[in-house]
């Protein structure tokens, strides 16, 4: 099934979604990497208020190339970046934050219990940082460039921002995990 949704996302958005349906997202959508996960964690321990909003957000898996214009901030490419990284941090990010999706590639292990009834993995093919940069309409903001322009938070506007494959659903559902394990069976039929 294609769904095409509409940021910040509500908990209803996500539950209709099913793994391996597809999904385009228009709107908001904010990068974070390894760096930005901890520093965002870190702040919610302090007490402090984070510059953004995680409401109803899209977090992009994304470490982008951008061009510094006479008008701001244009995208020069930014393709997904392997999201296993953030596993271990993704259930303190969701038990904190109202995050209703992530992007990234590869999946993530570990993490469809903390994503269920709150949020969704969407898979984005690698290897399509130009198509990405496409989609892209609009750099908003950038928050905590002291990280460096790959782990900064960029905030970006965007326009049917897709094809992404629903990977792990908010009922549990993990068509990686399934892949892995069919995998493995397959391993073990051969010894």
């Amino acid at each position: 099934m294609e769904h095409h949704l509409q940021t910040p996302l509500k908990r209803e958005d996500i539950e209709k979604l099913s793994a391996g349906d597809i999904v385009y997202i228009s709107g908001e959508i904010l990068t974070a990497r390894d760096e930005a996960h901890a520093r965002i964690l870190d702040i919610k321990k302090e007490g402090e208020k984070l510059p953004f909003s995680l409401e109803g957000a899209v977090v992009y898996h994304c470490g982008p190339l951008m061009q510094k214009t006479e008008n701001g901030w244009k995208v020069v490419s930014a393709g997904p970046t392997t999201s296993g990284r953030m596993s271990k941090m993704t259930p303190s990010l969701l038990k904190a934050h109202g995050v209703r999706a992530i992007i990234g590639k590869g999946g993530m292990k570990g993490v469809a219990d903390a994503l269920k009834n709150k949020c969704v993995y969407l898979a984005y093919t690698g290897g399509c940082a130009a198509l990405a940069a496409e989609l892209i309409k609009e750099v908003k903001s950038v928050h905590w460039l002291d990280l460096g322009m790959p782990e900064a938070v960029w905030v970006l506007r965007v326009k049917e921002f897709g094809p992404l494959i629903v990977g792990i659903d908010a009922k549990g559902k993990d068509i990686f995990a399934e892949v892995r394990e069919k995998a493995q069976k397959q391993l073990e039929n051969l010894k």
